[in-house]
């Protein structure tokens, strides 16, 4: 490492990338190349002599970029989205710099310090429970995204339940959510052994506005009770991924306790909003839960990834996941007195990760922050209202967050037709290059999702974005009449 390269190296490629971001508009929000377009661009083996920096960077542009799918983008509105911002970056840097693998205490002291602080911090923003914060028998803990923290807690639940009722009890063990949770519930069931047979994904409809009915979970549990089954998994969700569903967490936390089951919360990116005062009520029976988890690196301006675990027992997790190996014995870890986190988590290495968070907490300030969320709110207020007075559309679930979820509506009642024509009407947009959505389905019906939340987003952004989608509407029934 060659300090005076670094200086010289790092302030052009800070060039670079802030030159990226003052023109990033002028790029397609969606990648237009097809599959496999990189291989013919590059050679198929490794220089043997050093390049230029010149030469790398101007390959970015040439090639990079135009496979780049623009997430930073302020017409970026798919998916969910995975903020990046001047504080974030900074802590990035200051962690890709300090380079420390911080599995352990020891191996880097104020790295585990920092991150059992600035979890406690962002738990009293969110108002939770004192059991989550470190003081006590809980804590927190960054993962790398909700998939790891879903399996993490997954994992300390199946192991706390086989301790009381025997090993050889896993294919009788049985999981519970509902039909709009996200997948990686699936995969962490199948990483952990749990027999997909007993997962119970239980059905919602527009009703509930696609939550979680206590009454079918207490139905489902009773049922599997009844044949000998051993309920012991619950995941209720705060902002679905299909359409921001907010299940009951204190009616759901009644029946996990009443039945002695792991109730673990996925807040995964409507967390981030319930700093906000107006909005905490979302996470009301939070109490009732074991764990709960936020991303931060969606909406909360902190660079992937950075993904937010509290649990009130963390014995549970290290139990599970704690390993002990002569190489990593140390005289803090051998008498209890530090947290090691490797034992909270699947790998053994880990970033610096809690730097980025730091900053960001501390560059922009709570208050800055909240205002952050609510204006995007606002801009998704503003869009609902936008689609409510076009007779050609339609929303289909009630605005809560940033996310709208609308659709072309049927014309004589043509379920099918009108999936072809919103289909249509996706690719359509998307193509354009102008902006990206993404979709999903609800009750068979092919929904077009538009979630705000992309820091460089202004209400320009999502008018324009509104107009080009009303434009292509347009194209599309016109050609439909003819």
């Amino acid at each position: 490492m060659d300090s005076e390269q670094l200086r010289e190296y790092g302030h052009r490629m800070v060039d670079f990338i802030a030159d990226y971001y003052k023109t990033i508009e002028t790029f397609p929000v969606l990648s237009q190349v097809q599959p496999g377009y990189l291989h013919n661009l590059l050679p198929d083996s490794a220089p043997d002599q050093p390049e230029s920096l010149e030469q790398v960077l101007h390959d970015v542009k040439e090639k990079i970029f135009p496979g780049v799918t623009h997430w930073q983008s302020p017409s970026f509105f798919a998916y969910y989205p995975a903020n990046s911002s001047v504080a974030g970056f900074l802590g990035e840097m200051l962690s890709a710099a300090l380079n420390i693998i911080g599995f352990s205490w020891v191996s880097s002291p104020a790295a585990t310090e920092l991150e059992m602080i600035v979890l406690d911090w962002f738990a009293k923003l969110l108002n939770l429970p004192d059991q989550f914060l470190s003081k006590g028998t809980g804590g927190g803990v960054i993962q790398g995204t909700a998939s790891e923290a879903i399996l993490v807690v997954l994992i300390a639940a199946r192991d706390k339940v086989l301790r009381s009722v025997g090993k050889n009890a896993l294919e009788k063990l049985v999981v519970y959510s509902s039909d709009q949770t996200h997948s990686s519930l699936l995969k962490a069931c199948q990483i952990a052994g749990i027999h997909i047979e007993n997962c119970r994904f239980l059905k919602t409809d527009s009703s509930t506005n696609y939550a979680l009915r206590p009454e079918s979970l207490q139905e489902a549990v009773s049922q599997d009770l009844e044949a000998g089954l051993i309920p012991f998994f619950l995941c209720g969700t705060v902002g679905t991924t299909s359409s921001t569903a907010v299940d009951p967490l204190a009616a759901l936390g009644k029946i996990a306790k009443s039945n002695e089951m792991w109730f673990h919360v996925d807040a995964a990116y409507a967390g981030s909003a319930c700093i906000c005062p107006e909005y905490r009520q979302y996470i009301d029976g939070v109490e009732t839960a074991n764990s709960f988890n936020m991303n931060a690196h969606k909406w909360f301006l902190s660079n992937f990834d950075c993904s937010l675990l509290w649990v009130k027992d963390q014995c549970a997790l290290t139990e599970a996941l704690s390993t002990n190996p002569e190489f990593l014995k140390n005289k803090a870890s051998q008498a209890n007195l530090v947290v090691d986190y490797k034992d909270w988590q699947i790998p053994l290495g880990r970033r610096f990760r809690s730097l980025k968070l730091w900053m960001v907490l501390r560059l922009y300030g709570a208050d800055t922050l909240k205002s952050y969320i609510r204006n995007h709110i606002k801009l998704a207020k503003d869009l609902e209202q936008l689609v409510s007075q076009d007779p050609n559309f339609e929303v289909v679930t009630p605005r809560i967050f940033s996310l709208v979820c609308f659709r072309l509506v049927p014309v004589d009642n043509d379920e099918k037709k009108c999936n072809n024509r919103n289909r249509n009407l996706l690719e359509a947009v998307n193509s354009s290059g102008k902006l990206f959505i993404s979709h999903t389905t609800l009750s068979g019906k092919f929904i077009l999702r538009f979630a705000i939340g992309a820091p460089l987003t202004e209400e320009k952004h999502m008018k324009e974005a509104w107009k080009v989608i009303q434009e292509e509407a347009s194209y599309i029934l016109a050609s439909q009449v003819k």
